[in-house]
């Protein structure tokens, strides 16, 4: 079971996307901690093992960024966080929980972070993490010590996280019926668990998670965005399905909630809802809750 150093809601507030930098390395002290989370992670909810490893950033690394169109302004990272998967049916949402929490850890050690989605199949970082012919990169992180002027701006995200960047509860959570919005009281013990869904991460923040409620049975789809992945830009960067990342996350953020809320749970794959897939709300996995 995956440790932390304080309570998981408050890691997810203070989380954020940091793109600049103090010129520091990481110390030795977090690196120690950060790597050995790293090697005691469990497989993903899929049981899939990715593998990650933390590396030190050289001046060099910054071109593995070049063509990622705003996370080109990264400055200054210190260090990123590499991974490599093998190709299953659920492989990209074990890799987005997966590498979500090692971010959680690493705020937790005060540290700034963000997701860099992109096709690192041939850069520098695959030769450093030894990537096979066999494996993908879907993303990377970019981490170290933020700045001050990141640290005011975490101030203000963290303010602001909850209220308008964020998509409202009706258009997110729904009972029984995608008609019929879940609202806070109906979610009980849950609430807290669905309030850190709605405040992670997501690439071009999308939120494409939905979650429908029935009865002890909480279900993830993921509704996806209109002509999302056709985008000539990205068709020209070859990325991965990022959504299909940001589900991993939601998934991540979800389960680390609950059980901090001693509310027992596991995850399913309810075959019947999967073999009717909807264009664009696809039905992915099940939180089943459990006395």
């Amino acid at each position: 079971m995956l440790q932390f150093n304080a309570p998981i809601t408050e890691i997810i507030r203070r989380r954020f996307s940091c793109r600049n930098y103090q010129h520091k390395p990481v110390s030795a002290s977090k690196q120690a901690q950060l790597q050995a989370f790293i090697e005691a992670l469990p497989p993903g909810p899929f049981g899939s093992r990715p593998r990650f490893d933390l590396l030190a950033a050289t001046e060099t690394d910054s071109k593995s960024l070049r063509g990622l169109g705003t996370y080109g302004f990264i400055k200054s990272p210190s260090a990123f966080i590499l991974g490599a998967m093998s190709p299953s049916e659920y492989d990209l949402e074990d890799y987005g929980y997966l590498m979500e929490a090692i971010i959680l850890y690493a705020t937790s050690l005060d540290l700034g972070t963000c997701w860099l989605g992109g096709t690192f199949t041939k850069s520098r970082f695959a030769k450093k993490i030894n990537l096979s012919n066999s494996e993908t990169m879907p993303a990377v992180t970019s981490l170290g010590e933020y700045t001050a002027t990141e640290q005011k701006r975490q101030g203000l995200v963290s303010r602001t996280a909850g209220a308008h960047l964020r998509l409202p509860w009706d258009e997110l959570f729904f009972n029984f019926l995608f008609s019929t919005p879940l609202f806070q009281n109906e979610a009980a013990k849950y609430t807290t668990a669905l309030e850190m869904v709605r405040a992670g991460p997501s690439a071009s923040n999308k939120q494409p998670w939905r979650i429908l409620r029935h009865n002890q049975i909480w279900r993830f789809y993921l509704r996806r965005t209109p002509g999302y992945r056709k985008d000539l830009i990205k068709r020209i960067l070859d990325l991965c399905d990022l959504q299909r990342l940001d589900i991993g996350i939601a998934m991540c953020h979800f389960e680390l909630t609950a059980r901090e809320n001693n509310l027992k749970g596991k995850w399913i794959v309810e075959d019947e809802l999967a073999k009717h897939p909807n264009p664009l709300t696809e039905y992915i996995v099940s939180w089943e809750a459990q006395s």
